[in-house]
């Protein structure tokens, strides 16, 4: 190729192509690990402990709106939702507000607002949280590898 406006033609085509390619790839590697915060919901939504705890790594860290300590052992994770998720049913929880953050194509931060409901004496109340979601593909799975929910101060 010669003549300059064709070559600068080509390099900028195969510059949109590339970066259209990069895009796709966060914006699929993003969806993915917003599917297992979608699952998360779900299981919460049906109170199935099983199903919420197996989305959890066994080496997760672990800050439950609840958690007085650091949960760092898939046990911890299970007694904490075995209390929690087995009262005031039916439960739900909802990511409201939220950002997505691929750190690589193995690792995304997912922060937000959420709500939980639950029902309490026939009568449905909520609770905001501040939230945040750290998930590593593993393998062919994602997993969550860092979790921390808190309450939205009251001012």
């Amino acid at each position: 190729m010669k003549n300059p406006d064709v070559r600068r033609s080509c390099c900028w085509l195969a510059c949109v192509l590339l970066l259209c390619a990069c895009r796709s790839g966060t914006t699929s590697t993003a969806d993915d690990a917003l599917q297992v915060v979608q699952r998360w919901a779900t299981a919460f939504d049906q109170s199935n402990v099983d199903a919420i705890v197996s989305l959890y790594a066994p080496d997760a860290l672990f800050f439950g709106t609840g958690s007085k300590t650091l949960v760092s052992a898939p046990e911890q994770i299970r007694s904490y939702f075995e209390a929690a998720l087995q009262k005031d049913k039916p439960r739900g929880a909802k990511l409201l507000e939220h950002s997505v953050r691929v750190v690589s194509d193995n690792v995304v931060i997912v922060t937000g607002l959420d709500r939980v409901s639950g029902t309490k004496d026939g009568n449905v109340y909520t609770a905001d949280g501040r939230v945040t979601f750290v998930l590593e593909k593993r393998g062919a799975a994602w997993q969550i590898v860092h979790f921390h929910r808190s309450a939205v101060p009251a001012t």
